[in-house]
C-alpha cells in the first residue's frame, strides 16, 4: 500500500516569539487522492468558498465549510498526526540537539513520520508545504536521515515540495494544526478571541474526543497528537 502524507508546520522558527510549535500531516491512500480532491472541491463550491482554506482566514462565513470538512475527515479514510511542542522557549538545544534548532526540527520531522501509525510494510510519499528558500536543503536532509535509519531501505520513498494553495489536503493539515496551536497558546480564552475559531476548536474536539492541547494515546490512528514536553537539564 502506498500512502501520501501532506506535511505542514506552524510556529516552527526558533525566534518567532511563539511559545509552541506544531508539525503535522494528513495521510491518505495514494489511489484515493483524485476522489478526495474532487469531493473537497465540491464542498468548497457548495459553500461558495473556492479560495484556499487557511486557519488564519477562518471567519463566521467560512465556519460551515470548515465544519463540513471536519465531518468529511472523520467519516472517510483520512488520517491526521502531529507533534505539539510546548514551551518552545525552554528547549535546551545545547544539551539535547547539538546546539542547533535545525537539528531539533529534523528530529521532530523524523519522529512525526517514524511512528507505529506508519508501519514499514507500506510505502509513503511525503509532500511538504514550501516555507522558505531552504526547502530543498531540508528535504534532502530529511530523506538522508530516514535512509540512514533504515539502512538505505526507507519506506519513505519520495519527498516533494508543493504549494498549499494548490493542494486541498495540505490545507486540511493547516486547518488542524492551526486549531491545535490556537488552543495550546490559550488564545481561546482571550477576550477578543475569534468566535468562529473558538467554535471550530470545540467542534474538532467533540468529533475527535480529545482536547487539542493534550496528547492522545500513542496508538491512536485516526487523530493522533504527540504532546512533546522539552527535557530540562539539571
Amino acid at each position: 500500500m502506498t500512502y501520501n502524507l501532506y506535511v505542514d508546520e506552524s510556529c516552527h522558527l526558533e525566534r518567532d516569539r511563539m511559545p509552541v510549535m506544531c508539525i503535522g500531516y494528513t495521510k491518505i491512500n495514494a489511489e484515493k487522492y483524485p476522489a478526495i480532491k474532487e469531493y473537497i472541491k465540491l464542498l468548497k463550491s457548495q459553500h461558495k468558498s473556492p479560495t484556499e482554506i487557511k486557519w488564519n482566514n477562518i471567519s463566521s462565513s467560512r465556519l460551515p465549510l470548515c465544519k463540513a470538512l471536519v465531518d468529511y475527515f472523520f467519516n472517510e479514510e483520512i488520517y491526521f498526526r502531529c507533534i505539539l511542542v510546548k514551551y518552545k522557549d525552554k528547549l535546551d538545544h545545547e544539551q539535547f540537539n547539538q546546539g542547533d534548532h535545525n537539528n531539533f526540527y529534523y528530529k521532530m520531522i523524523y519522529f512525526l513520520l517514524q511512528s507505529a501509525t506508519n508501519p514499514p510494510a507500506n510505502e509513503y510519499k511525503v509532500f511538504l508545504d514550501i516555507k522558505d528558500t531552504r526547502g530543498k536543503e531540508r528535504l534532502n536532509k530529511i530523506d538522508e536521515v530516514l535512509r540512514n535509519k533504515h539502512n538505505g531501505n526507507s519506506p519513505f520513498k519520495e519527498f516533494q515540495h508543493i504549494q498549499s494553495n494548490e493542494n486541498v489536503l495540505l490545507q486540511l493539515t493547516d486547518l488542524f494544526i492551526g486549531a491545535i496551536t490556537f488552543k495550546a497558546r490559550g488564545l481561546e480564552k482571550k477576550a477578543n478571541a475569534s468566535k468562529a475559531k473558538v467554535e471550530l476548536v470545540q467542534y474538532i474536539e467533540s468529533k475527535s474526543g480529545y482536547l487539542l492541547d493534550e496528547g492522545t494515546e500513542p496508538w491512536e490512528n485516526k487523530f493522533n497528537i504527540f504532546d512533546h514536553q522539552p527535557k530540562q537539564s539539571l
